[in-house]
């Protein structure tokens, strides 16, 4: 039975919806035209001759940069370039600034842009997001006033008009607009203008069009079959017999089908997915489209084309691609852009939460605070390179990546770590198998709450369970899963439960904070504290100091330059007019957590530990699980499991 108000709540729900189609339709409503390609002249070339004469190259990085504007009006024109990709792609910023500078540097001119665009990497890595976004943001770009694009009507290339200008012309057409005719028309626009208009090109139709994937305009997309059958018809087109018979010339442009891949693209992007499974002479028409914008077909001249070829592949077919020493000149017209898997936990694990936020199965299943988290610092620890360094092991490496102060380390060490293994990434788990492994747990067990725990045994399901992985590698990501609950779980979920057991942790760890560092400025300057509320002085208390250090190993010898570091971060925010706090300081934060936590340790261990606990010792139990609840992101069933597993590890201390 429905609610009372529950039809009027639902009609408002509707109407607003309907308020929000129709403001996107006003928005994304653009301005059709007709005419011809006088009017063309007249009307619309001189507004903005640039525009009209922008290539495939030069239309995608103002697309680019005009989908940045909006949100970062100020910034550089390469942060603005990459503004397109944020709200999906996490973790490969610097691939994605590398694809900025492709387009830029193409758009200028430059020979870069007379090479294909290779996307290297892994399965599940982005490659395929990459190329969505571009072709989405394309077609929405060309709805735009600043994204118009005109073209002679009827043509299936969309041909610019002002490839209409003859030859003899186009020296005073570039003197009187600014801009240069870089095409020529195709046959079908010759035999077009010859027949329907007998040569007065000023006569010829011209449209506005946008682009649009699913109606092939401007934007194509070639998938691979099999090699034995594949038609380089698919890419070019073929003749048309049914149209032969109508007008018995094969040589028609009439008769020719101009369905083809890379007419589709004309004008804007053809994405060519699993480029190196294709026949080499097809690498060989893409590789000289890209290189001269023109393609060769039997019966006609070359035919002009403008478009930029976007292409993919995984890691297995480009390196049986460079074991062929025939293709080595193909690689050479190449611009290869390797785009790994992220390797911030962090990112990860946005990644996870943008792919079940969208999926049902996960629509009415509560997942604890650390589930992402954890899958995420798993699937890390299958990507890296052991290092070398002493001193330094895998999770620090890990930590370092995700932007923590590892002990002994400087800030940017992540970035040198980076740049000393270039291909950290490109292997390991995909976050496809994390999610199928997630899936899995939740509609096996047909549950409604995932804890961490219940995660990474879904996970050792899946990888004992995958055939093709073989011993050493299952034991080694197995190790994996163990790291990932001893060096990083247990941590966050100590810091949870402890936090719960404070009526206000927060307002308690600043006091301890501020305390900390009035005690470390009376140390440096060598001078006494005052009570304030026996107004009695005294030194500092070096016990209290020492006891805070050393829960993150601070040593003796090491304290003083430890100690001045805080006080200089501390007269940093002073002087920018914010107050010190926690988050200032990720060393010290873990410090005081740990301090606190050392503090209440006896009672939750006391009231967790009883056989059968009083009613006070499950009154106490109660206030920490709804803690947990309300505050920290836990369900009533993940809540019971941490403290219980939290009391676990304290048993074992």
């Amino acid at each position: 039975m429905r609610p009372l108000g529950a039809d009027a709540e639902s009609h408002g729900t509707n109407a607003t919806f309907i308020d929000t189609l129709s403001s996107f339709s006003k928005l994304h409503r653009a301005q059709r035209w007709e005419g011809t390609f006088g009017d063309f002249l007249a009307n619309i070339l001189p507004a903005n001759p640039s525009a009209m004469a922008r290539t495939s190259h030069e239309y995608i990085w103002d697309m680019l940069r005009w989908h940045g504007r909006a949100a970062q009006p100020d910034a550089a024109e390469n942060v603005r370039a990459v503004e397109l990709f944020k709200h999906e792609l996490f973790g490969i910023d610097e691939p994605l600034s590398r694809l900025v500078d492709y387009f830029k540097a193409a758009a200028a001119g430059s020979d870069v842009g007379r090479r294909l665009l290779l996307m290297l990497g892994p399965p599940s890595g982005g490659k395929s997001t990459v190329a969505i976004l571009l072709k989405r943001g394309l077609e929405e770009y060309s709805r735009t006033d600043e994204g118009a694009l005109y073209a002679i009507r009827g043509s299936p290339l969309r041909e610019n008009p002002i490839n209409l200008i003859p030859t003899s012309l186009r020296a005073e057409f570039r003197q009187r607009y600014g801009i240069s005719v870089q095409g020529e028309l195709s046959p079908w626009a010759r035999d077009f203008v010859e027949r329907e208009y007998e040569g007065d090109f000023v006569r010829v139709p011209v449209e506005r069009v946008f682009l649009a994937e699913a109606s092939r305009v401007g934007i194509g997309t070639y998938a691979p079959h099999d090699p034995t059958t594949a038609d380089i018809a698919d890419l070019v087109g073929s003749v048309d017999l049914a149209k032969v018979a109508q007008i018995g010339d094969e040589g028609d442009p009439r008769a020719w089908s101009w369905s083809g891949a890379v007419y589709a693209a004309s004008r804007g992007v053809l994405e060519m997915i699993e480029i190196l499974k294709v026949k080499r002479e097809f690498l060989y028409l893409l590789l000289t489209l890209t290189q001269e914008k023109n393609v060769k077909v039997s019966r006609f001249p070359l035919i002009h084309l403008d478009e930029t070829i976007l292409a993919h592949t995984n890691l297995a077919e480009f390196h049986k691609f460079l074991q062929e020493k025939e293709n080595e000149a193909l690689l050479d017209r190449m611009v290869i852009i390797k785009i790994p898997y992220a390797l911030s936990y962090r990112d990860e694990s946005r990644i996870y939460q943008k792919l079940v936020s969208g999926a049902p199965a996960f629509r009415n299943v509560h997942l604890d605070p650390h589930v992402l988290k954890l899958a995420a610092v798993f699937a890390i620890l299958t990507r890296l390179v052991k290092p070398e360094r002493e001193g330094l092991d895998t999770p620090k490496k890990l930590r370092l990546y995700a932007g923590e102060a590892v002990e002994g380390m400087p800030e940017n060490e992540g970035q040198r770590l980076r740049a000393e293994v270039p291909d950290e990434g490109l292997t390991g788990v995909s976050p496809r198998f994390v999610i199928n492994a997630i899936s899995n747990a939740i509609t096996r067990g047909n549950t409604h709450s995932l804890t961490s725990m219940e995660l990474l045994l879904a996970l050792k399901d899946s990888i004992e369970s995958d055939a093709r992985m073989d011993a050493k590698q299952k034991k080694a990501w197995i190790d994996h899963l163990v790291t990932a609950r001893k060096e990083f779980y247990n941590r966050w979920v100590k810091e949870d439960v402890h936090r719960a057991m404070f009526a206000s942790f927060e307002e308690e760890a600043q006091q301890l904070l501020e305390k900390y560092l009035d005690e470390v400025e009376a140390s440096l300057d060598h001078r006494q504290v005052t009570d304030p509320i026996t107004g009695e002085t005294r030194a500092a208390d070096e016990r209290f100091l020492r006891s805070v250090e050393e829960k993150i190993k601070v040593s003796d010898s090491g304290k003083q330059s430890f100690r001045q570091e805080v006080v200089r971060k501390a007269m940093v925010a002073f002087k920018a007019g914010e107050k010190f706090k926690l988050a200032s300081h990720a060393r010290m934060r873990e410090a005081i957590e740990q301090y606190l936590f050392e503090e209440r340790r006896d009672v939750l261990r006391l009231v967790t530990s009883t056989a059968r606990p009083d009613e006070d010792a499950r009154q106490k139990i109660s206030v920490v699980q709804q803690r947990l609840v309300s505050e920290y992101g836990y369900d009533e069933h993940s809540a019971k499991e941490a403290l219980s597993y939290v009391t676990t590890l304290l048993a074992q201390e």
